[in-house]
């Protein structure tokens, strides 16, 4: 019986190796909620010694980004439907966790995407307006 079992799990381990090594990852790293002329849409107002003062824009960044993803999945033959991992890094995980739902909803068609989903707060982005930053992970067949 241990053999069987054995047989089984190894013809199993097999298919499914054989499915994962016919496919390739995307990864698309740093998207932040630029325009096409490099400007930061959307961005959060700073205080006196230029630091983020609130994270109200965190939504409108969100939005920016998966459509920035969007066109750039796009250009490999992808869409946000072979995204199997996205990270976040946030300055303000409440914000973040506020703004998502809808971000989400909006990109995927579902308020949690139908992926690993990372969610990281930070310190700093690489610019002071910028609230978020997401990867993508995405697998393309071929």
């Amino acid at each position: 019986m241990a053999s069987d079992l054995s047989e089984a799990l190894d013809d199993t381990l097999h298919n499914h190796t054989d499915k994962l090594n016919k496919l390739r990852e995307l990864h698309v790293f740093g998207q932040l909620s630029h325009n096409e002329k490099g400007n930061l849409i959307a961005p959060g107002s700073l205080d006196e010694s230029g630091k983020p003062a609130e994270f109200s824009m965190m939504e409108q960044q969100m939005r920016a980004i998966y459509a920035n993803a969007v066109k750039l999945l796009a250009r490999f033959g992808a869409t946000l439907d072979n995204v199997v991992e996205e990270t976040l890094y946030v300055l303000d995980v409440d914000a973040a966790f506020a703004a998502a739902g809808k971000a989400h909803k909006e990109a995927y068609g579902a308020a949690r995407p139908q992926c690993a989903s990372n969610l990281i707060g930070v310190t700093r982005l690489a610019f002071p307006e910028q609230l978020i930053e997401i990867t993508f992970k995405a697998a393309l067949s071929g």
